[in-house]
């Protein structure tokens, strides 16, 4: 029997992922190539490490909506066009498209009413607060006021 090489000659070496297929398009400016060690790496590193709300957005039935918002907003950020403003339109649409998809989305729509909640809530204190023409009151003195 043959001695054959060691397909693997280094044992500690671990497999490699096969490169995902949008590593193989090309950039947009055509600068970059895949292994090139460029910013074309870096960008494909922070798609692959991508946030976990961005994940779950991604994952419900506003995945068109959502990458269309996401867009816009780095869009906006690169030009310094004020995000309010440029993505208005587009983030209506992904607040009905999630809202029609109220089952896969409940828990981003139950933090969004308990932050207006809480929003309200402290602007009331505010007002109460500002109302009785003193200083706001410290803890000790909320409990002992009338």
């Amino acid at each position: 029997m043959e001695n054959q090489p060691d397909p693997n000659p280094n044992p500690k070496s671990q497999p490699v992922d096969p490169p995902s297929p949008s590593s193989f398009q090309p950039d947009p400016a055509g600068s970059e190539t895949p292994g090139s060690g460029g910013e074309g790496e870096v960008e494909e590193a922070e798609e692959e490490a991508e946030c976990g709300f961005c994940l779950f957005m991604k994952g419900g039935g506003c995945k068109d909506a959502f990458v269309t918002w996401e867009k816009c907003i780095k869009e906006a950020e690169k030009s310094e066009e004020d995000i309010a403003d440029k993505c208005f339109d587009i983030t209506q649409k992904l607040k009905l498209c999630v809202d029609e998809h109220a089952d896969y989305y409940a828990p981003i729509l139950d933090a969004e009413k308990s932050m207006a909640k809480a929003v309200s809530e402290a602007e009331e204190a505010d007002k109460s607060e500002a109302g009785d023409g003193g200083a706001p009151l410290v803890e000790s003195e909320k409990s002992a006021a009338p």
